[in-house]
C-alpha cells in the first residue's frame, strides 16, 4: 500500500479558477519524489493538499488507505508529516538548537532529553554543536536549510514535504541537501516529496511528476 495516493484529485479556487484536475499519483516510502512544472502549474498547491493545509475540491487523498479528509489534520502535521517551507520559517531570535527543541516540544511526543535529541538531529544533517548554538540569522542559507530539515525530522515523520528546498542555494550546497533527502528516503524509509523548478533536483529524485498549467476555457 502506498504511503500517499491521489485519486482524481482536483482543486479550484472559490471563484472557479481550476488549478489542478484529475491527478492520480502514488507516493511510496523509501523514495524521493520531485514535483516539477512551470510557474502557475499548481506545485505548491499540491504540496498544501498533501500536508492537509488545504482540502481538495474534487477526488480523494489517501494516507495508507485512509481518507486524509477524515483525519485530524493538526495531529497529522505534528506527528506524521514534516514540512520544510521555502522561506525556512525559522524563529530568528532563537539559535538552531532552540528552533528544533521548540518543534520537539510542540509535537506532544514524550522525549526524555530534548536538548540531546535536538543536537543529534542537527548533527545528522551536518551541523556541529558550535553551529547548533548559533542564532539562525548568523547561519548561511544552506545551514538554515539544514536546521529546517532537522526541525521537520523532530517529530519522526513518515512523510517529508519540502517546497523549493534548494531554490536559493548554490549547486554544491544543493547537492549536499539532496544527499540528505536521499539518505532519509533510502536508508530511513521516509517518503520524501519535493517541489522544485531545478532540473538537477529532478534528476536526483527517484520519480518525477510533472504538472502542466490547466488551459483556460
Amino acid at each position: 500500500m502506498s504511503t500517499l495516493t491521489l485519486e482524481n484529485v482536483a482543486f479550484a479556487y472559490e471563484k472557479g479558477r481550476k488549478v489542478l484536475q484529475d491527478l492520480n499519483y502514488s507516493f511510496d516510502a523509501g523514495k524521493v519524489y520531485a514535483i516539477v512544472g512551470r510557474s502557475g502549474a499548481g506545485k505548491t498547491t499540491l504540496l498544501s493538499l498533501l500536508s492537509g493545509l488545504t482540502s481538495p475540491t474534487g477526488g480523494k487523498i489517501l494516507r495508507e488507505g485512509h481518507d486524509l479528509q477524515a483525519e485530524d489534520r493538526a495531529t497529522l502535521r505534528s506527528r506524521h508529516v514534516g514540512i520544510i517551507f521555502q522561506s525556512f520559517n525559522l524563529l530568528p531570535h532563537l539559535n538552531a538548537r532552540e528552533n528544533v527543541e521548540l518543534s520537539i516540544r510542540a509535537s506532544g511526543k514524550k522525549q526524555r532529553d530534548v536538548k540531546g535529541r535536538a543536537l543529534a538531529l542537527l548533527a545528522s544533517v551536518g551541523l556541529d554543536t558550535a553551529l547548533a548554538e548559533r542564532r539562525v540569522l548568523k547561519l548561511s542559507g544552506g545551514e538554515q536549510q539544514r536546521v529546517a530539515i532537522a526541525r521537520a525530522l523532530s517529530i519522526a515523520p513518515e512523510i517529508i514535504l519540502a517546497d523549493e528546498p534548494t531554490g536559493n542555494l548554490d549547486l554544491t550546497t544543493q547537492d549536499e541537501i539532496m544527499t540528505i533527502f536521499k539518505r532519509l528516503a533510502h536508508e530511513e524509509g521516509k517518503c520524501v516529496i519535493l517541489v522544485s523548478h531545478s532540473p538537477d533536483v529532478a534528476r536526483m529524485a527517484d520519480e518525477v511528476y510533472e504538472l502542466a498549467p490547466l488551459r483556460k476555457k
